[in-house]
């Protein structure tokens, strides 16, 4: 059934940044403004710009999604994204600000004095924003689904018309006033509903979190079953089926043995007060299991310690090498504006992070229906309208799903802009008309990719786009930033191996169905583990071997990146 409140939220941050975005025919002219935004944009608009595309729907929708799905263990997500921002805030933002590029690719070539790099750096950018782009766009159809009753191709080819259209407008100048607002909305969004929800269900029961505690209803509630599943009930139940239940349509009350059923979809099904039946496809998870601190694989227990480990490698060092948070600090004014702009940012993303774990909290105990129609993906725009009920419930529910297009089109804003600066810059090596034509080209390419991705968490896609961001240019930052030994040859080693590793691992493997027990359900599916030092590795190995490669004014180029502005002379290339 279709919601108006929350249509009338989602009309309006759409029609907010088409406006904008519209906006942007006007003021952005050169490719300064298309790309960097004549890199002038204050330290307080640019980190709220900043946060407005970092928080993209892993964050509003994916982390407390997988949290309930698959335990606390995942909050490490959380941590490792902000942590990111103090890796890039002590060895990243002010030096690659004062060295002046437009793009990563721009900086490869200008630290290194290589072609070749700049173009392997480029197929980079396109396959890590194209990666990161995908559950965007499957949280646009989610969000849609869920609170529209809308199909879910709906969401998807919406959110790329609007933002493909916006991004050909006006490029970074247009859209980062719109990516601003878009972070206080996402804050709005979560921060009212969990206060809300949390002044209201003041004695949660709280059986289920305890260690030997299975998922339970605490009272009457009915669930639709939008697609087939398998549920296994642990205990005899008197349910309510309205629908195909083991092949048989049925309508009345029905006594469902201990074991395995197969539901039909669209079924829907009036559970009593007592334990949630799980999945057949995901292990049930007790009390112990959903608060251990360690991450699980698909919801079970494999070699936690290590998938932990890669999880913060990949979300620490991935936050560093995200072509299109990256591209932002080349907006500031100068490098100490960039160190202003990340200070700013760890605060205002420390306050986000504080609020998807409330809402894993909260689901586990309110909504535990979500593990039977398998859309824990939905818990942020589902739970406020089931706990806090009424007009009341409807609303929340209408400013979450704001909020959450919100997150979509900032997110995906920020990486069209670094796709198509890429193609038009680096390729191309053409001028705004050419940004335009590549934003719409890469706009249809990324809408046609998200209809096919509606089966992967958005929390794991964007985990292993951060893998691939930390295996390849996370050590080209580093060294090229700290070692004057580094090479082109030793970075072309590295992105390619690294980067190629932790796309084989992602894309060949774990994609295909490969490696979903032992440990190679651990090294395929959080790839950082070992891509990471072997990028950094090969890059130093190979550096090594080849010291002749090193340019020859190498010393001039660590001063540009490490001089403060006031003490040196202006290089040309930062002009």
């Amino acid at each position: 059934m279709i919601d108006p409140l929350a249509v009338a939220a989602i009309v309006t941050v759409g029609v907010a940044t088409v406006f904008v975005g519209a906006r942007g025919l006007r003021i952005a002219r050169t490719s300064a403004d298309f790309l960097v935004a004549t890199r002038a944009v204050p330290p307080l608009l640019n980190a709220s710009a900043i946060s407005g595309e970092y928080l993209s729907a892993a964050s509003f929708l994916g982390i407390a999604s997988l949290a309930l799905s698959e335990g606390l263990g995942t909050l490490w997500y959380a941590v490792g994204y902000l942590a990111g921002y103090l890796v890039l805030l002590a060895v990243i933002a002010a030096p690659l600000r004062r060295f002046g590029a437009y793009t990563i690719p721009d900086f490869a070539e200008g630290r290194l004095d290589s072609p070749r790099l700049r173009s392997v750096a480029t197929g980079l950018v396109l396959l890590i924003c194209g990666f990161y782009a995908l559950p965007q766009l499957t949280g646009a159809g989610i969000t849609l689904e869920d609170a529209l009753g809308l199909p879910y191709w709906v969401g998807v080819v919406v959110l790329g018309g609007i933002v493909t259209v916006a991004i050909a407008s006006g490029g970074m100048k247009s859209i980062t006033l719109a990516q601003a607002l878009q972070y206080w909305i996402k804050v709005v969004a979560l921060l009212v509903p969990a206060v809300v929800l949390l002044a209201v269900l003041r004695h949660p029961a709280l059986g289920s979190l305890r260690p030997d505690g299975a998922a339970r209803f605490t009272r009457p509630t009915v669930v639709h079953v939008p697609g087939r599943e398998v549920l296994v009930f642990a205990h005899s139940t008197r349910v309510a089926v309205t629908g195909v239940l083991d092949g048989v349509r049925r309508h009345g009350a029905v006594l469902v043995t201990a074991g395995r059923h197969a539901v039909g979809a669209g079924t829907r099904i009036a559970f009593p007060a007592g334990p949630v039946p799980h999945l057949a496809s995901r292990p049930a998870l007790d009390g112990a299991a959903w608060t251990s601190p360690l991450v699980r694989i698909d919801g079970r227990s494999i070699h936690p310690l290590a998938a932990t480990y890669g999880v913060i490698t990949a979300t620490f060092l991935g936050a560093i090498g995200l072509p299109h948070i990256l591209v932002r600090f080349y907006t500031n004014r100068d490098g100490s504006s960039a160190r202003r702009t990340t200070s700013l940012v760890l605060l205002l993303l420390s306050v986000f992070y504080l609020l998807p774990g409330i809402f894993a909290f909260l689901g586990r105990l309110e909504a535990p229906g979500l593990y039977v129609s398998g859309r824990t993906n939905g818990v942020v725009l589902v739970l406020p309208r089931l706990a806090a009920g009424g007009l009341g419930g409807e609303v929340l529910g209408a400013l979450t799903a704001a909020g959450a297009f919100a997150a979509f089109l900032s997110t995906t804003s920020g990486l069209l802009i670094a796709m198509s600066g890429a193609l038009s810059h680096d390729v191309l090596h053409r001028g705004p008309a050419a940004f335009r034509w590549s934003a719409l080209g890469i706009g249809a390419a990324a809408t046609a990719c998200g209809l096919a991705a509606g089966g992967y968490a958005i929390s794991v896609l964007v985990g292993w786009a951060f893998a691939i961001a930390a295996s390849s240019f996370g050590p080209l930052l580093v060294l090229g930033i700290w070692w004057r030994g580094l090479t082109r040859h030793g970075a072309l080693a590295g992105l390619l191996l690294g980067g190629g590793a932790a796309s084989a691992a992602v894309v060949v493997l774990t994609m295909a169905g490969v490696g979903h027990q032992g440990w190679p359900a651990v090294l395929l599916g959080t790839p950082a583990l070992w891509t990471v030092p072997l990028a950094f590795a090969t890059m130093i190995v190979v550096s090594r071997l080849t010291p002749g490669a090193v340019p020859a004014d190498v010393t001039a180029r660590l001063l540009a990146l490490h001089l403060p502005e006031a003490v040196r002379a202006p290089r040309r290339a930062a002009d």
